[in-house]
């Protein structure tokens, strides 16, 4: 798939039941493995064993799985849970009725330091023909591969901002995001104050974030 090298190719289908097994405990996790999944590919794995490039520091493997979906709709808990069992990273390819979307989360070894990997948040392109997905192997070690994927994917949200790094990017996006909110909110409470000095505090505090957001007066 993706066109990417026949030395990387896998090719091997994995029983649902490998990922929900042992999640008695959690049986909506469970019910939608059941419900919204068909089945699950590991189409590639991306490694310095299977590409002429270096392994990398944070990234020693990139796997490509293709999720095929009774919907175009999957609850973002499976791919966290899939995440959480593999040790890797993993590119999601689900497929529905004949079109794919890309789906990578940011992730990384969590803090406990036992190997462990936590997924701060997805980033997925709309639904595509596999042709058209916006997903191109770029990079002389993992790291760059993965990283570039991810890019790729998240498009204009990850803005590459010289000196900048992937978290970094991740992090200023979150804070724009939450910025956007606080924007937002203050718009609406400053339109509905009838107090004219309260009114005015409330103008400059959106003046000051629409600024901060680079947001023109046309587009609020």
């Amino acid at each position: 798939m993706l066109g990417l090298p026949k030395s990387t190719e896998f090719n091997k289908r994995i029983p649902k039941q490998k990922f929900y097994e042992n999640l008695s405990v959690v049986p909506a996790i469970r019910k939608v493995f059941t419900e919204q999944i068909k089945t699950i590919y590991w189409h590639n794995k991306l490694a310095a064993t299977t590409l002429n490039i270096a392994p990398g520091k944070q990234v020693t493997e990139v796997e490509v799985f293709e999720v095929r979906l009774t919907s175009s709709n999957l609850d973002e808990n499976v791919l966290r849970l899939i995440d959480r069992e593999i040790p890797y990273h993993i590119l999601f390819l689900l497929e529905h009725d004949g079109k794919y979307q890309a789906v990578m989360g940011y992730k990384e070894v969590a803090g406990s330091g036992k190997g462990a990997f936590k997924v701060d948040r997805y980033y997925r392109t709309e639904w595509l023909c596999e042709e058209d997905l916006p997903l191109h192997l770029e990079g002389l070690t993992l790291d760059a591969v993965y990283e570039n994927f991810l890019r790729q994917i998240a498009g204009e949200k990850l803005s590459i901002v010289e000196n900048m790094t992937l978290k970094e990017s991740m992090e200023r996006q979150k804070q724009q995001e939450q910025l956007g909110k606080q924007f937002a909110a203050l718009e609406t409470k400053m339109k509905k104050e009838k107090q004219l000095n309260r009114k005015m505090e409330l103008k400059a505090q959106v003046e000051r974030l629409r600024k901060m957001l680079g947001v023109s007066q046309n587009e609020s």
